[in-house]
């Protein structure tokens, strides 16, 4: 082996180097992402130190090479039973050190090479789910108003379902980002530190503002703090998100059963625009994303459009009657 890959020096400035000065100088990248690669190496080190019998700190350049890499990754989804994203989303972290390396460290170019070869995994993209009308407004309603949890909740809900927020957006809110005068609005701190301003419906003004009557909440605090005044997690999200949707399942048995998460309310958001005639650009901006394209996977899942889309292009003779398509032709373009 190339004696500066046997360095365990070497390795080890090279990834205190990726970290300090490509990702948070270079790269001013989010500290979310900075946690999510920090999370990588640290789940990597350990996986090395139990395969190689080394600790982190005797590991060299050398040690991390493209076996090990696919030994971590086939581990991750065997053992730590990561979903095939989550892997994905490992081997991310670990080609942004390889190509660092690659370009910091010139002997180990090879090495670096062949750990950028690894492809990412292909998976199958469920359609998405999401709520009607009428399970939406019972969901909203489920928090008990005369608590400090369910006044904080259902603002929670009816931001969820008027913004269509990321999780980490929504706990991400403080008091001075809202605009409830002139234009109601909310301004949302996006992915990769974009900015958006959300309009606010009539609904969540009220329900905003109640609240902050009754938790007299200052300027540069969460909107939706914890009992200690802390910003909500996201396992606090989904815990609050998991009691609402059992409160409101008696009065609405199609909840029973239903795998409901706060992404799905973002689904949810998307579609109930989509069905309202919103054109898919100002729902690619409501909702964030890079790029409309993100945002032609609502139209796949929503099968009444496509359902019009065949009734308009029926026979003259047909049209005006519902179209009403054979359970043969549903399946096939419910598997578009």
């Amino acid at each position: 082996m190339i004696p500066l890959l046997a360095d365990p020096a070497e390795f080890a400035a090279l990834v205190q180097r990726f970290f300090a000065e490509r990702l948070l100088q270079q790269q001013a990248v989010s500290p979310r992402t900075v946690a999510a690669y920090r999370d990588t190496f640290r789940l990597l080190l350990g996986y090395a130190e139990r395969q190689l019998g080394k600790p982190p700190a005797r590991l060299a350049l050398g040690d991390v090479d493209a076996e090990l890499i696919l030994g971590f990754l086939a581990h991750l989804e065997a053992e730590r039973h990561n979903t095939v994203r989550s892997r994905n989303a490992r081997l991310a972290a670990v080609r942004a050190f390889a190509r660092y390396v690659a370009l910091q460290c010139p002997p180990a170019l090879l090495l670096a090479q062949r750990i950028l070869a690894i492809p990412m995994k292909r998976f199958d993209k469920p359609l998405l789910g999401f709520l009607s009308r009428d399970e939406v407004q019972t969901l909203l309603t489920a928090p008990d108003p005369a608590t400090w949890y369910g006044r904080r909740d259902r603002v929670l809900l009816q931001l969820l379902y008027n913004t269509g927020a990321r999780v980490s957006e929504l706990i991400g809110i403080r008091v001075d980002d809202l605009e409830l005068d002139v234009t109601p609005s909310v301004r949302l701190h996006g992915k990769g530190r974009k900015q958006r301003t959300v309009p606010l419906w009539k609904e969540t003004v009220v329900e905003i503002r109640r609240w902050l009557e009754y938790a007299s909440l200052q300027k540069d605090q969460a909107l939706l703090p914890n009992r200690w005044g802390k910003p909500m997690t996201r396992s606090n999200v989904a815990e609050r998100l998991a009691r609402a949707v059992s409160a409101a399942t008696p009065r609405c048995p199609s909840l029973q059963g239903r795998v409901i998460s706060p992404h799905t309310l973002r689904h949810t958001t998307a579609m109930h625009l989509l069905q309202a005639g919103v054109d898919l650009t100002v729902i690619a901006l409501w909702l964030g994303h890079e790029s409309p394209v993100t945002t032609h996977g609502y139209v796949e899942a929503d099968l009444a459009m496509k359902e019009r889309a065949l009734a308009a292009i029926a026979p003259p003779e047909t049209r005006g009657v519902r179209y009403r398509p054979t359970d043969a032709l549903l399946k096939f373009l419910q598997a578009l």
